[in-house]
């Protein structure tokens, strides 16, 4: 078999990003998708076949889906998830930081995929974040509790 034979039989993998908001008193940034259940985190699919990293496609969907254009900060948190209907995920999480009023308040939404966002407690993330959503923040907001690394989880739930 040669190379190019070889790369077409290897399995695939999607790649997510989004970014983790907060405010003053930390509650986080969650948005409200037109296309499915449940509340979101500024991010989506990374374009890997436009060369687009993960870090990139954090900051392209912050600024497409609620107008804001801000570097990403730490990677929070990279979580594996697996699906029936759809290949694997590598869904990376990064550090947006606090938003002060004037971001907050310079927040335009994407109409054609969002409906509305919210700040949202830490006690309400539960009611809002769906599966493995709601298990990667809670963890990277551990994380940034604990002023530690990256987490690493499996469908939501930290490794070891």
């Amino acid at each position: 078999m040669d190379y190019a034979a070889y790369i077409a039989s290897l399995p695939r993998c999607l790649a997510a990003a989004a970014t983790l908001f907060r405010d003053t008193e930390g509650r986080i940034l969650v948005v409200e998708p037109n296309y499915r259940e449940g509340w979101a985190l500024p991010g989506g699919t990374v374009e890997a076949d436009r060369g687009e990293t993960p870090r990139q496609a954090a900051r392209r969907e912050t600024r497409e889906e609620i107008g804001l254009d801000l570097a990403p900060g730490a990677l929070l948190a990279i979580d594996w998830g697996r699906g029936p209907a759809r290949p694997p995920i590598a869904a990376y999480l990064y550090d947006g930081g606090v938003l002060a009023e004037e971001a907050l308040n310079g927040i335009r939404i994407q109409e054609e995929e969002l409906l509305s966002w919210r700040l949202v407690s830490r006690a309400e993330i539960p009611a809002h974040l769906l599966g493995a959503l709601r298990g990667r923040v809670l963890a990277a907001l551990d994380a940034l509790d604990a002023g530690s690394g990256p987490v690493e989880l499996v469908d939501g739930l930290p490794v070891g």
